[in-house]
């Protein structure tokens, strides 16, 4: 009696099991970010504007006069 083999289930299992694979050695390839200066970066960018009230004022009387026109 001879063997019968399932080729497309065998061809999809296979096709699982290297998606598997190369989505775990992909994962693995993104290099991990480690002592990371804060200060450098915000340097970098510049100062981050401050939230006070005049200011949020300020720009609600302009959103105004602007709609208004």
């Amino acid at each position: 009696m001879g063997v019968t083999r399932l080729k497309r289930k065998d061809r999809k299992n296979k096709a699982r099991a290297n998606n598997k694979v190369a989505r775990i050695k992909q994962l693995l390839m993104t290099p991990v970010i480690k002592n990371v200066d804060m200060d450098e970066l915000r340097a970098q960018f510049g100062e981050a504007p401050k939230n006070n009230k005049e200011n949020t004022e300020a720009s609600a009387e302009q959103k105004e006069e602007t709609s208004a026109e």
